[in-house]
């Protein structure tokens, strides 16, 4: 396999506080042939919901996950079920693909936060749900002066006056969204998927992919797998070469996470900060946090370059800095977890979620921009209806399936991130 980051990326996390918020769940590895309408390479949110969109329409689907259940990014990012999934503005995206799309991307935004919530509902999926949307929280007066007059807009005492104290100049309250604990999410899902007729299997990574005169032949350590389509739903743990035309079309980066101890009510008014509200902040590399109803507190941003001890342990040093920065009052609170996931970006800065061209049979559905748990949810059921030949029944814009292109400098394409995160801290200022 061809993977971008070192070795330790794609290896468990020791640190992953949502592993420790449900019992331990798993799916049996592949043991011996086995032939399927669709094969899905990947476990994460986008592969369950096709498995479970397939599965419902009466088609064989088989699910292989390279690792244990929710080893990816669907069991470690931050929980935000939000807006989300492109890097590109309303304007750009209207400039780029027509004033139509751009609307229908709006919409699509909107749908997939639904489809979350109707598959919470639907499942009876506990997932620990909270929060009325999220808000966006100005680091700087000249952020705080785009956000004022639209609507939503708070000012900093309107902010403490929710519970929602801190280094703001003012904030942007979004009421769509909610957060939600992403294990239980996944778990769910997986069993809702299981009850459909879908087969999954953990510890199962598809090594080598390659057409057959009647579909797909996929690889696997304990037995060849053949199916007439494949869905390929690795989004940032995606190899280069499975298959080579995925070659350099994505660009995983890190992301990382840490998690407090229960911080009391007490120390919770002595910050200002009581509010259980997904927020981030206007920053291009920005943070993310949210107080948890267990009191727990969630902080997250960028993560390293690289995947080496040296790396994590800056990163480990930045990200209590800028914890502590922005909640003094809590300097003292111990971090008890502390883990880092791929987040995935296409070169178009949208999804893609379409038929592989010159691949007859082969689909692919990735590229969330670190806003997976919504759109990634959408797009693995967008997908099954690709592949099935259905219309959507729900907003899907034409951009969606138009090929991602390459990044320049192949396997040294994260060459291109150290100025691009050295510019945005300088816009960031």
């Amino acid at each position: 396999m061809k993977r971008l980051f070192e070795a330790a990326a794609y290896e468990p996390q020791p640190g992953n506080y949502w592993a420790t918020t449900r019992p331990a769940t798993d799916w049996p590895p592949l043991a011996g042939p086995v032939q399927t309408d669709v094969a899905i390479i990947g476990g994460g949110f986008t592969g369950l919901n096709a498995a479970l969109s397939l599965a419902q329409n009466g088609v064989l689907a088989h699910v292989f996950e390279a690792d244990r259940p929710g080893f990816g990014a669907s069991g470690r990012n931050g929980g935000f079920c939000c807006l989300g999934g492109s890097k590109l503005t309303d304007s750009v995206l209207a400039r780029r693909h027509g004033r139509a799309d751009a609307d229908l991307w709006s919409q699509a935004e909107s749908a997939a936060i639904d489809h979350v919530a109707r598959l919470l509902q639907t499942h009876e999926i506990d997932a620990d749900t909270h929060s009325d949307g999220e808000i966006c929280l100005a680091h700087t007066a000249r952020a705080a002066r785009r956000m004022a007059g639209q609507p939503g807009f708070l000012t900093l005492k309107e902010l403490q006056a929710r519970g929602l104290d801190g280094p703001w100049h003012g904030g942007l309250h979004t009421p769509k969204g909610f957060a939600l604990n992403p294990q239980k999410y996944h778990d769910g899902l997986a069993k809702a998927a299981q009850s459909a007729g879908a087969t999954l299997h953990a510890r199962s990574p598809v090594t080598a992919l390659r057409p057959t005169a009647k579909g797909w032949q996929l690889d696997t350590p304990h037995g060849i797998v053949t199916a007439a389509r494949v869905i390929l739903a690795t989004n940032g743990y995606s190899s280069d070469d499975l298959p080579d035309w995925l070659r350099a079309r994505t660009m995983p980066v890190q992301s990382s996470v840490i998690v407090t101890r229960p911080i009391t009510p007490n120390e919770q008014q002595a910050a200002g900060y009581t509010a259980t509200q997904m927020a981030y902040d206007s920053r291009t590399l920005l943070h993310y946090f949210r107080l948890m109803p267990n009191g727990r507190f969630l902080f997250g941003m960028r993560g390293g370059l690289r995947a080496t001890p040296g790396e994590q342990a800056t990163i480990s040093r930045k990200i209590r800095q800028d914890f502590h920065a922005m909640f003094p009052a809590w300097r003292d609170v111990d971090i008890t977890h502390e883990w880092s996931g791929l987040v995935c970006l296409l070169s178009g800065l949208v999804p893609f979620v379409g038929a592989v061209p010159d691949h007859p049979g082969l689909f692919a559905a990735m590229g969330y921009h670190g806003n997976g748990v919504a759109m990634g949810s959408y797009s693995g059921h967008l997908i099954a209806n690709r592949l099935l030949k259905r219309e959507p029944g729900t907003p899907a814009p034409n951009f969606l399936s138009q090929p991602p292109r390459r990044f320049p400098l192949g396997m040294r394409r994260r060459l291109l991130l150290a100025p691009a995160y050295w510019m945005a801290e300088r816009l960031d200022m």
